[in-house]
């Protein structure tokens, strides 16, 4: 299948897909859409985030709604809120045509607006598994007319602990009548368990680790220690031509922390995390989808199904813990045939997962070196040099100087006296004051050579059966760089306990 066009689906659909300016199928549509609207069947489809999938199961489950029929007959399940709203209003795109309305359902909202759009009769409901039980209890939400479940981020489901939840909500459908389609990046024990207990004899597509991987995704790390983390991730950001990107952390306090330490340092970011509420949620998107935030800093299941257009960078704070998020992290840039950009930053101890990685994705990480010094301050005075010579009140200015500057200026050459307000207006680059001065590019900093070394000894430690601390690790060593390590050491490999609704 090469092109939307060869579809045979309802004109009105057909002509949503088309205003939608969907032409070439991705990997998983071209594979998925052929069998999934033939004949009733239920699927497994392996693709990792961005590939397309939400198209795939959506047009579909679109052809084989009855828009005459005010009942709920399609059920999609998502792990996130976040995840919900998007793929409600992917499927409300598609359908328009149709008359066929999705709701989304999802928790940390009112009751109020998803009783009426229940009782409205909407015929397909997108929701989280925990508010989707709730409404099964309260009898708001009735099943018996479901055709189809889908089954989306299956893998993501499960490891928030929402399986017995998925089971639940299965189980309550009339299985003879309907089928469940099953999408997730992975094949884990517990999605082929929830796979063999609840669906018939399905049809399967998977989608190689690849092919998930867009080749217009620029792969590299850096090598730097945890304290310096910050310090690099600054020369990064003031490096790129327009940053408009993600951070990713491991934790909800590492994030609120390098959340405050951007902002102090002039940079327009927010952040998500598990503590926020969904209003504070809603409040961070749109600060970010308007680019009146270019950073936002997150953990995995805060961020998960978020789909902003045109992401240029995808930072990697820290490599996760599961492997497999790497793929789910970096597929939120390079989407749509464009460019993007996917770093990570790996301290000395965690070099080895730089392998790991490239033997997951089958592709090739570059070891990056970061922009000089000189070239850092070019791009930073080039932003101000169009609104210098745009200034036409100068001369209001030079009308209120009196002889002590004049005399202080005679002297002065224009570059010197030019070159003394860039100082003053970027003291981070030129001088000592706010963030530290930049280091020279291509040569390691005191303390990345420092903690090269103790990386080093603790390697030899750990390969002898003990480990020795680091002293500056210590409790009572607390300062903003310090306690960055704190927050991220040993994070990077370990399993997440982290859930988030």
């Amino acid at each position: 299948m090469e092109t939307f066009s060869e579809l045979n689906i309802k004109e009105p659909l057909s002509r949503a897909i088309s205003e939608l300016g969907f032409t070439k199928p991705s990997p998983i549509q071209a594979q998925a859409l052929p069998i999934l609207l033939g004949e009733a069947t239920d699927f497994i489809g392996l693709a990792a985030t961005g590939t397309g999938k939400t198209a795939a199961f959506s047009i579909p489950l679109l052809q084989k709604i009855d828009p005459k029929k005010r009942a709920v007959q399609g059920l999609i399940l998502c792990p996130t809120r976040e995840l919900s709203l998007q793929v409600a209003g992917q499927v409300n795109l598609l359908g328009k045509h149709l008359g066929i309305k999705a709701l989304s359902i999802y928790g940390g909202a009112g009751y109020g607006d998803q009783f009426k759009g229940l009782r409205d009769g909407h015929q397909i409901v997108i929701g989280t598994p925990g508010r989707l039980i709730d409404h099964l209890e309260r009898g708001s939400l009735k099943l018996d007319n479901v055709s189809v479940v889908v089954l989306d981020e299956a893998d993501e489901m499960i490891s928030m602990g929402f399986r017995e939840a998925m089971e639940t909500i299965l189980g309550s459908v009339p299985r003879d009548t309907s089928n469940i389609w099953l999408f997730s990046a992975t094949m884990s024990p517990s999605v082929k368990r929830v796979a063999e207990n609840f669906l018939i004899k399905p049809e399967m597509v998977q989608v190689n680790k690849t092919e998930m991987l867009s080749s217009t995704v620029h792969q590299s790390y850096f090598i730097t220690a945890e304290k310096n983390k910050p310090e690099i991730l600054c020369k990064l950001i003031d490096g790129a031509d327009d940053f408009f990107g993600l951070v990713f952390c491991q934790t909800k306090a590492l994030v609120i922390d390098l959340t405050r330490y951007l902002s102090e340092n002039g940079y327009t970011v927010d952040c998500l995390h598990g503590d926020k509420s969904q209003k504070d949620r809603e409040i961070a998107m749109n600060r970010f989808r308007e680019r009146k935030a270019k950073i936002l800093i997150c953990t995995d299941v805060a961020a998960r199904g978020l789909d902003v257009k045109d992401v240029t960078h995808v930072i990697n704070f820290s490599i996760p813990r599961e492997l497999d998020n790497y793929v789910h992290r970096i597929g939120r840039t390079a989407r749509s045939g464009k460019s993007g950009y996917a770093i990570s930053l790996v301290s000395p101890a965690n070099r080895y997962l730089i392998k790991r990685i490239e033997h997951v994705t089958k592709s090739r990480m570059v070891e990056g070196s970061l922009p000089s010094r000189k070239s850092l301050a070019a791009k930073k005075i080039g932003t101000i040099l169009e609104k210098l010579t745009a200034q036409t009140n100068y001369k209001l200015a030079v009308d209120v100087m009196d002889d002590a500057w004049k005399e202080a200026i005679s002297g002065m050459s224009s570059e010197e006296l030019a070159g003394r307000f860039l100082g003053i207006i970027f003291p981070e680059v030129f001088g000592d004051e706010g963030r530290p001065a930049m280091q020279r590019a291509d040569m390691p900093t005191e303390s990345e050579r420092q903690e090269n070394g103790r990386a080093n000894r603790r390697d030899r430690g750990e390969r002898r059966g003990g480990r020795r601390g680091d002293r500056n690790d210590r409790p009572g060593r607390g300062d903003r760089e310090k306690r960055f390590s704190r927050r991220d050491r040993g994070g990077e490999g370990r399993r997440s306990r982290q859930r988030e609704v």
